[in-house]
C-alpha cells in the first residue's frame, strides 16, 4: 500500500511499514465506536470549559473593543436526562481575566475584567418551563405545582367532610356522599 502526502506541490513518499502504520491508526480513528459510558459522562451536566462573549458579560461597554472579544470560562452545560429540568449552577466563584480595551483610533490599553464562573451545577427543574393547565374548564378548583406541574385538588377530604359532602378527586369538587 502505498500514501502519497503533498505539500506545496511536492509529493512524498513513505515507507511501507511507515504507511501501513498511518493508513491503520486513520482506519482506526475512522472505524472506532466511542463507547456508551464515555459517551454518556461526556454529556452529564457539569461545569465545562465554554467561551462567552465579553460584550455579553459587560453589554453597556459598546464603545470599546475587547480584543480578545470572548474568554474561555467553566460554565453548566450538558444533559439533564430529563427536558423539564435544566442544568444550572448552584455553586460559583468569580476571577480576574485581563483583556486589551481599545477605543478605535483613540487608544488601548490592559483591562482587568471580573467574571463568573461556575463550579458546581445540578439539573433542577426549569424555572421557564410552561405548565399545561390542569383542568379547561375548573381552573380554580385546582392547584398546580409550578415546578413540578402536577396538579392537586384545592380543596380537600376535610374541607368537604366539614360540609358533610365528599371529595372528589376526579373533578376536584365535593359532592354528596354514595350510599
Amino acid at each position: 500500500m502505498t500514501l502519497k502526502l503533498t505539500q506545496k506541490d511536492k509529493q512524498v513518499k513513505l515507507p511501507d511499514q511507515v504507511t501501513g502504520r498511518i493508513c491503520g491508526e486513520v482506519a482506526l480513528l475512522y472505524f472506532a465506536v466511542v463507547p456508551f459510558l464515555t459517551v454518556f459522562q461526556k454529556s452529564v451536566c457539569n461545569p465545562r470549559e465554554m467561551l462567552v462573549d465579553v460584550y455579553s458579560e459587560y453589554p453597556e461597554d459598546t464603545e470599546y473593543i475587547y480584543i480578545p472579544s470572548c474568554v474561555v470560562l467553566s460554565r453548566c452545560g450538558g444533559c439533564c436526562q430529563d427536558e423539564t429540568r435544566e442544568c444550572v449552577p448552584t455553586q460559583t466563584r468569580n476571577v480576574t481575566l485581563e483583556v486589551m480595551r481599545s477605543r478605535p483610533s483613540v487608544s488601548q490599553h490592559p483591562l482587568h475584567l471580573k467574571f463568573t464562573e461556575h463550579t458546581r451545577c445540578e439539573c433542577r427543574y426549569d424555572s421557564t418551563a410552561q405548565c399545561g393547565p390542569c383542568s379547561e374548564r375548573r381552573k380554580r378548583l385546582f392547584i398546580q405545582d409550578p415546578l413540578t406541574c402536577s396538579c392537586s385538588c384545592r380543596y380537600s377530604q376535610l374541607d368537604c367532610t366539614a360540609r358533610k359532602l365528599e371529595l372528589n378527586e376526579r373533578t376536584c369538587r365535593c359532592a354528596e356522599r354514595r350510599q
